[in-house]
């Protein structure tokens, strides 16, 4: 049986690799409270006791503003983290599939973002993330970096839930227009981790390197929260609907500025996987037709 070992299994991602694994592979979830990443010797234990055949990084810090003013914080588990993970990885020839960000981008681009155009992040959550990937990149040859954006889903705290907490609570909301990204489901990501992983257990080998994964197409955060809403109210998620207000990033500062563009190319994963896009929207109403905890 092929074993994968996921760190941060408890958050957004690990859970649905965890709640979504073939039956062909064995996976091996274990969360912050039982491998920090920022403690080398947790990780060639958790290694030596498992003998996983890959690793999955899905721990991170993601607390965007909350960096910005602890940027120590971010970069121990964002940057340091990931060099003891591929330090001990590489030790024991175990190749990582490891998560990173469209926040590695300033925002000043007209197109989207391709593998090979220069980061330049505006803020310590971007800084943080990229210095992992060079940490990666440089330590570890058998490596998959995906960057993504905007993930959603069933745990952990994002723009949905959030959305949908904040309906039931007030007759009008204000939502960013000026930005532009693409909603990802942490489904989607689980799914295309677990081809990836696949396509290595049957070939022995993968296309080591950096791909771009996210849903399409580019919105504003004012379009999607106007999605999820309407979506929600039809689901049944809602009783009402309340009137989203755009207003533009000036009206609505944030401790850690955020890319006014940030859409990821996905051209050179769906060659890989031989895949077509995936709309958000579907993924979305997907999640929207199962119980959602709010509180989390």
């Amino acid at each position: 049986m092929f074993k994968v070992l996921i760190t941060g299994a408890q958050g957004q991602v690990g859970s649905e690799l965890l709640k979504s694994a073939p039956g062909s592979m064995t996976p091996i979830g274990l969360g912050s409270n039982e491998l920090d990443i920022c403690q080398p010797h947790q990780i060639s234990a958790a290694i030596a006791q498992h003998q996983p055949n890959l690793i999955i990084n899905a721990a991170a810090y993601t607390a965007v503003d909350a960096a910005q003013s602890n940027p120590d914080a971010a970069f121990a588990i964002n940057a340091h983290g990931v060099q003891w993970l591929a330090q001990a990885a590489k030790a024991a020839d175990i190749p990582v599939f490891h998560l990173s960000t469209d926040y590695v981008f300033d925002g000043q681009a007209q197109q989207p973002y391709i593998e090979t155009d220069l980061p330049n992040p505006g803020n310590v959550y971007g800084a943080s993330k990229l210095a992992g990937e060079h940490a990666l990149i440089h330590t570890h040859h058998k490596h998959i970096i995906v960057r993504t954006s905007w993930v959603f889903g069933s745990t952990g705290q994002n723009f949905v839930k959030t959305m949908l907490r904040l309906a039931a609570q007030h007759s009008e909301l204000s939502v960013v227009a000026d930005q532009y990204g693409c909603p990802t489901s942490a489904r989607s990501i689980a799914q295309a981790l677990w081809q990836l992983a696949q396509r290595y257990a049957t070939d022995g080998h993968l296309a080591w390197g950096l791909y771009h994964f996210s849903n399409g197409p580019a919105c504003t955060w004012h379009h999607f929260a106007d999605h999820i809403l309407t979506q929600a109210l039809t689901q049944g998620v809602l009783d009402k609907k309340p009137v989203i207000q755009a207003i533009t990033t000036e009206q609505y500062p944030t401790t850690a500025p955020r890319p006014a563009w940030s859409v990821l190319s996905n051209q050179k994963i769906e060659h890989l996987l031989q895949t077509q896009p995936i709309q958000w929207q579907d993924q979305l109403s997907e999640l929207l037709a199962h119980p959602i905890d709010l509180s989390q």
